[in-house]
């Protein structure tokens, strides 16, 4: 891969040109999230005006970034040098929680020789 230490994520259950060496198993990376009462507030206040939630959009956003990074944290943990079939999923959780949640298959990959 290159000397450093990178991990291939991919939506994908395989990756061109790579041949999956190991399989360790699902991992994970979780968070749950409040609602801020000024977010939800100005969240109402675009929904009669239109217009994109921007605080929500980068909250969200920002939530994706720490999953995936606690997901590759995992993984690598393991031994790991790539994720395959990498998912999100959110849900609520009462009025004012949301889990976001992104979960792959870790595993070992190798460059393919043709």
């Amino acid at each position: 891969m290159g000397g450093a230490t990178h991990t291939i994520v991919t939506t994908m259950n395989d990756i061109p040109g790579y041949e999956v060496e190991e399989v360790f198993g699902e991992v994970m990376g979780l968070t749950v999230r409040s609602r801020n009462i000024g977010s939800q507030f100005g969240a109402g206040l675009k929904s009669i005006f239109g217009g994109e939630l921007k605080g929500m959009t980068k909250a969200l956003v920002d939530s994706r970034h720490e999953v995936m990074d606690r997901m590759t944290t995992e993984a690598e943990a393991k031994g790991a040098n790539a994720i395959i079939a990498m998912r999100f999923d959110t849900s609520e959780m009462g009025q004012n929680w949301t889990e976001i949640c992104a979960y792959g298959t870790a595993v070992t990959v190798k460059k393919a020789f043709a």
